[in-house]
């Protein structure tokens, strides 16, 4: 059986821990393929509501497998505290497999990422401060402590004595801050690694075998394509691969594993942080928004700025990540409002018309957007669950993004609990 992916369409926070949460329940493995502690995806199961961080939403339902892939960072203390949480309200977390050559966050890169954010001055980036940037820098300069270390104490030892001087020397002579003690960083993290130690495993080789026996595999983005390190509003993204093209490098699986993506979207928009944001409303409408749909960060509580839809950006993550589908949540939030409106195109200062997303930041700054309006509904639509349920100008709204973006919208969610979603296509159907 193919996998199938669920990504962001936007700047995160779109939803995607709800609609992994309302496909969990068709798949056998659910696989978190990149990110950190740095993510937040809640889930309303049961009544209760969870806010997972670096756990895959899959974690919470019977007869599912949930993987942290190769392609993540751990944090191990905030991890042991996320799942000692689910254990005490009676989840079982047995059936959760973390990858062995998966990085670690370590304390220094904590330190590291609120001094270089402070370095920065005007020019921060608005990261969330928990270590995520620094430690895939690590991994890519070679200087990256693993999973598979980390329960080995002797190893571990030997990794942090060659690389904790230096991290030192940075932290002394260019920032002015004490070292850290290696023996202490060596039993505290190896009593980590004992904890997670049933948890650790090859998890490539689990997805590849659970992809070969047929089983239903859904891959688990952690933020958005406008995120991504490529693809998003550079430098203004995080730190790894975000689209489903980065799926088969962060789990081991090969590419063509992948036949299906469907991009989450809000029915609106919002970002976290610093960076650009063309539909932004700051006004009555993105206060509106933010207090209907509850935008604050699930990881941070900071407020997401709000704005009008984007279909440049979400036609952009449809390119690059090879969408076969769209899932629109928070419909509900837009009840209410007389007008709605799309973000179609951006103009340049010059008067080009612009349909896709520039790479450069100073374009894209300068870019004045150009909206379709489209009449509003008044009614509630929480208890909508089937397509025709729907008010005919929330329809009319969904056909136009169908349109703009040539994609079908498959899922619609007017609710935070499961049940409260318009299925108008399965997914999986077709892979």
């Amino acid at each position: 059986m193919p996998a199938l992916a669920v990504v962001g369409t936007q700047w995160g926070d779109e939803g995607k821990g709800k609609i992994v949460g309302y496909l969990a329940g068709r798949a056998e493995v659910v696989a978190r393929f990149g990110g950190g502690a740095n993510a937040g995806h809640t889930v309303v199961k049961g009544g209760q509501e969870y806010k997972l961080h670096q756990l895959p939403s899959g974690v919470l339902f019977e007869g599912c497998t949930a993987v942290v892939g190769n392609g993540a960072v751990v944090d191990p203390p905030r991890l042991l505290e996320e799942l000692a949480d689910l254990q005490r309200r009676g989840t079982p977390t047995g059936r959760l497999l973390l990858s062995e050559r998966a990085h670690v966050v370590m304390p220094y890169h904590h330190l590291l990422d609120r001094l270089e954010e402070e370095a920065r001055g005007a020019g921060s980036i608005g990261t969330t401060g928990l270590g995520i940037g620094p430690a895939y820098t690590d991994k890519s300069s070679r200087d990256g402590v693993r999973l598979g270390e980390l329960a080995d104490r002797d190893g571990l030892a030997r990794r942090l004595r060659e690389v904790l001087p230096r991290k030192n020397r940075l932290l002394q002579e260019l920032y002015g801050q004490p070292p850290l003690d290696v023996d202490e960083l060596v039993e505290r993290y190896a009593a980590y690694g004992q904890a997670l130690r049933p948890f650790i495993a090859d998890t490539g080789r689990f997805v590849r075998q659970a992809l070969s026996d047929g089983r239903r595999v859904l891959l688990e983005a952690a933020q958005g394509t406008l995120l991504d390190i490529d693809f998003g509003t550079y430098p203004y993204v995080t730190s790894s691969g975000t689209t489903a093209a980065a799926a088969p490098q962060g789990l081991g699986i090969p590419p063509w594993a992948v036949r299906g993506a469907i991009g989450v979207m809000k029915a609106y928009a919002t970002r976290v942080g610093h960076g650009p944001f063309p539909t932004e409303q700051r006004n009555e409408v993105g206060d509106y928004l933010r207090e209907r749909g509850r935008e604050y960060g699930t990881t941070t509580g900071r407020p997401r700025r709000c704005g009008w839809l984007d279909l440049v950006i979400v036609r952009w993550a449809a390119e690059v990540g090879g969408l076969t589908g769209l899932a629109v949540t928070l419909l509900d939030v837009l009840s209410g409002l007389p007008e709605v409106r799309i973000g179609v195109a951006y103009r340049t200062v010059g008067g080009e018309r612009l349909e896709r997303l520039p790479a450069r930041l100073d374009q894209l700054e300068a870019c004045q957007v150009e909206y379709e309006t489209l009449p509003g509904w008044g009614e509630d639509l929480s208890g909508c669950r089937r397509w025709e349920d729907l008010p005919a100008n929330a329809r009319r709204y969904l056909e136009r993004i169908e349109t703009l973006t040539g994609l079908p919208v498959q899922l619609v969610s007017v609710g935070r609990a499961q049940e409260q979603t318009v299925e108008r296509a399965d997914p999986f159907a077709g892979l």
